[in-house]
């Protein structure tokens, strides 16, 4: 692989997407016999790399220590794990993993809907005029769980009511009695 190769960043929803044109496309240019064979090719592929990252999981869990808890934080490596069932964590740990992540907004989960795949978070009020950035903090939530939590399929956020307004209370000046 050559260092040009390495460089270029890899997204998993991206390619997932690729692979699936690509599938299409075969099956759209009328030789059922190839569209067939790159299926089982890609399937083939898929079992390859998921054996390869069941062991590679088996080993570091038998390491001292916790050295998959890197791999873990890493995105193209979650969705890997996600892609063949593999992930060690739970939803709600991957989710809150994600919102983690997501650190120039407070966001607390309050609700996961498994029918509609709808998680409904509740972003803290950053002060100012109390009206909160709520298209940001869900824009923000959904690139993050799209990695850590594809199960999440729409993000509902709601923005916290901002405290009562600060009263400030001082003594008179002297003078003015």
């Amino acid at each position: 692989m050559s260092a040009a190769t390495a460089a270029v960043p890899v997204n998993a929803e991206q390619t997932g997407r690729r692979v699936e044109e690509v599938l299409d496309r075969l099956a759209a240019s009328g030789d059922p016999a190839a569209a067939a064979a790159a299926e089982e090719l890609v399937r083939s592929l898929m079992d390859f790399y998921g054996a390869g990252l069941a062991r590679i999981l088996h080993l570091l869990s038998s390491a001292p220590g916790e050295p998959a808890a890197g791999l873990l934080g890493d995105e193209l490596v979650a969705s890997l794990l996600l892609l063949h069932d593999l992930h060690p964590e739970d939803r709600d740990t991957r989710i809150a993993r994600a919102l983690d992540s997501v650190r120039e907004h407070t966001l607390e989960v309050v609700d996961f809907e498994e029918d509609s795949g709808t998680l409904k978070l509740r972003a803290q009020s950053s002060g100012g005029c109390g009206c909160g950035s709520g298209a940001d903090a869900r824009q923000a939530a959904e690139a993050a769980l799209a990695c850590f939590a594809p199960e999440v399929r729409a993000v509902d956020v709601q923005t916290a009511p901002a405290g009562p307004a600060l009263l400030q209370i001082s003594t008179a000046p002297t003078g003015a009695r």
